[in-house]
């Protein structure tokens, strides 16, 4: 009875053990893709809208959007513990160009828990230098050097309406803050968004609401701010300022 005891505990122990094993994830590693997709206060945007759709700020001026493309460099996966996983390189997304819509980088992801996610929206002043990008270069990317030099953050042109329901045009064009002749001030910014587990290769969308450039927390007047953006220092930092609710975490697909 006794023998029958001790090899019962023992299969009892090897399958626990067994099953442990399985579940132990460490040292492994998950390939990541990052999928950006774009929505005007939940209604979906794609390149399909350039142009056709008109969409209401938040002061309530009527606007259409003709393009929209954006720099993110720097992307961070950060523990709980101050751990991280860095991501270096960037990455330009242009919506009237599907194939920028995601990218894989070359770096794999432990398997872990992760508190959150952060990026850089542009670049940071040591990786901002002119003509240092070939790619960039090649899409007329540059940001003039009498404001500062290096590169766009972001360009969003289209039209609003004007008081004879006319439209005149907008660009939204944000990049290094020119204070005053020869001074300048960095304009990037670090986008927080929410942590996730990673358990297997995944496709982790991030979310632009589009809407919120123009309002949270400036009330955007493009009757006020429309044209000549770029060497508008005010209007620089107020679009530094309202990048920090456009992104949120969306899917993670496993």
């Amino acid at each position: 009875m006794k023998k029958i005891f001790f090899l019962l505990f023992a299969i009892i122990i090897f399958t626990g053990c067994n099953s442990d094993d399985d579940n132990d994830t460490t040292g492994q590693n998950a390939n990541v893709t990052f999928s950006f997709t774009h929505n005007w206060d939940g209604a979906n945007f794609t390149n399909a809208n350039f142009g056709n759709t008109n969409y209401t700020n938040a002061n309530g001026d009527v606007l259409n959007i003709e393009r929209l493309r954006y720099l993110i460099s720097n992307i961070k996966f950060k523990k709980a513990n101050g751990e991280t996983v860095v991501f270096d390189g960037y990455h330009l997304v242009d919506v009237s160009q599907t194939g920028t819509l995601s990218f894989s980088p070359s770096l794999n992801a432990p398997l872990d828990n992760y508190s959150s996610m952060t990026f850089i929206f542009g670049l940071v002043e040591a990786n901002n230098i002119s003509g240092a990008y070939p790619d960039l270069n090649s899409v007329s990317w540059n940001w003039p050097d009498m404001l500062g030099g290096g590169y766009h953050f972001m360009q969003m042109d289209g039209n609003y309406q004007i008081e004879n329901s006319s439209f005149a045009p907008f660009n939204f064009h944000h990049g290094t803050a020119r204070v005053s002749e020869g001074i300048f001030e960095q304009n990037f910014f670090e986008v927080n968004l929410a942590g996730f587990t990673l358990t297997s290769d995944a496709d982790i969308e991030i979310k632009m609401n589009i809407a919120e450039w123009f309002k949270n927390p400036n009330t955007w007047d493009l009757n006020v701010y429309n044209t000549d953006l770029m060497m508008n220092y005010t209007a620089q930092k107020l679009m530094q300022q309202n990048g920090g609710s456009v992104f949120s975490l969306g899917t993670v697909s496993q």
